[in-house]
């Protein structure tokens, strides 16, 4: 059956692409995804999977049952676009003015309707059920667990999910499938330091944050340097700093945000304490008064052990000639987390950089684009991963 859901795939590329290339002209944000929906909407409904629309408000969630009765497996595809200017310069470019889909959620919807489109083909081959999750607000606004919250994982009750990413890092025909800790958890930090501003000329006469939170930077650099072993994985990155209205005006406060990233909890409560003594005691030492707000947005990624097993072996039985990594791991985080925490699953990657160097873009950049040639590849090993995780489950054995 692997040969024939590649055939299939490969068969249905203008209808893939077709689909990706229409949702990038047109871009939505999160919980904004209207016309999205509508379309993915439009074509569950006409395989006959009954769609569910305004779930988390934008959601839309299909069901596709096999011949019998069985486990339930989830596949998600996120589909909201980013606050970005698109530079591209295709012919089908972003035709919203500030919006494009810079990360590939456009080529993740059409992904998801190929997959329906092929598994609906074979439903009397397989028993249990497919449901199918395409998700809002995957770019930090809380979409997945609101779909969770919404009843996503219920109804039949979900056994294993799978999700997959396409990756512009990497080339068409590189797969990751990585085991355990996968995408880095994120967390935002936002820091406030409240001095007494005045005159640039009478520093003296000043609590000067400006000075206090250029000491700050420069030594948040050592939380993770200092406090994580060089054998674990950290990041902490100061990424935004506002003060100050005029040039001769010491201000009265500054505000610094950025992000931490892990993998570990561990790691994470570390770096985290260590972050607020260090805050805290230079904010102290210039006079300052401090507010910090740290907000995890997501947790890590982790890809249970058993189910990336079974999905790795599909994706070698679908397509025996990928490159196939199992060790790749990244501190880009992803709402997925909340799926994979409630219920044992797999997020694997698939490469889709442009063989152009003048193309290859990465994630977020206004120039980016994706090599269309990994859609089909994408479809085929979804679809087989999910037909082979419903298979074990139906034999027992996990």
């Amino acid at each position: 059956m692997a040969k024939t859901l590649k055939q299939s795939a490969i068969e249905l590329f203008d209808y893939t692409r077709d689909l990706r290339r229409d949702l990038h002209q047109h871009p939505e944000l999160g919980f904004q995804e209207y016309r999205t929906a509508n379309i993915i909407a439009r074509e569950l409904n006409q395989l006959g999977l009954q769609a569910k629309t305004e779930v988390a408000e934008t959601g839309v969630v299909g069901l596709l049952q096999g011949a019998q009765p069985g486990p339930a497996v989830l596949l998600r595809f996120d589909m909201d676009a980013l606050p970005i200017q698109e530079e591209t310069g295709l012919d089908f470019a972003s035709q919203v003015p500030g919006v494009m889909h810079a990360c590939g959620h456009d080529g993740h919807v059409a992904v998801g309707l190929t997959a329906a489109r092929l598994l609906a083909g074979v439903k009397d081959a397989f028993h249990g059920a497919v449901k199918f999750m395409f998700q809002p607000a995957e770019e930090g606004l809380g979409g997945a667990e609101k779909m969770i919250d919404a009843g996503v994982l219920e109804n039949p009750r979900v056994d294993v999910a799978l999700a997959l990413h396409l990756w512009n890092e990497r080339p068409v025909g590189w797969v990751a499938v990585v085991p355990g800790p996968f995408m880095a958890g994120g967390d935002f930090f936002s820091i406030r330091l409240k001095g007494s501003g005045g005159h640039g000329a009478m520093p003296d006469q000043t609590t000067d944050p400006i000075i206090a939170a250029a000491e700050l930077i420069s030594a948040l650099q050592s939380v993770v340097s200092r406090n994580v072993s060089p054998l674990r994985a950290a990041v902490l990155s100061v990424t935004q700093v506002t003060a100050g209205s005029a040039f001769n005006v010491i201000p009265s406060e500054v505000e610094i945000r950025g992000t931490i990233r892990s993998f570990e909890i561990e790691v994470r409560d570390r770096v985290l304490l260590r972050f607020e003594q260090l805050v805290r005691g230079i904010a102290a030492s210039f006079g300052c008064e401090v507010e910090i707000d740290v907000q995890q947005l997501t947790p890590a990624v982790f890809n249970n052990p058993t189910v990336t097993d079974w999905v790795e072996q599909a994706v070698l039985a679908a397509a025996p000639e990928v490159n196939l990594d199992r060790t790749y791991r990244t501190m880009v985080s992803e709402d997925m987390a909340f799926v994979l925490q409630r219920v044992p699953g797999c997020y694997l990657f698939a490469g889709s950089g442009q063989s152009d160097a003048n193309l290859n873009y990465g994630h977020h950049h206004p120039r980016f684009t994706i090599d269309e040639r990994v859609l089909p590849l994408a479809a085929g090993l979804i679809c087989s991963a999910a037909l082979e995780v419903l298979r074990r489950l139906e034999a027992g054995r996990m």
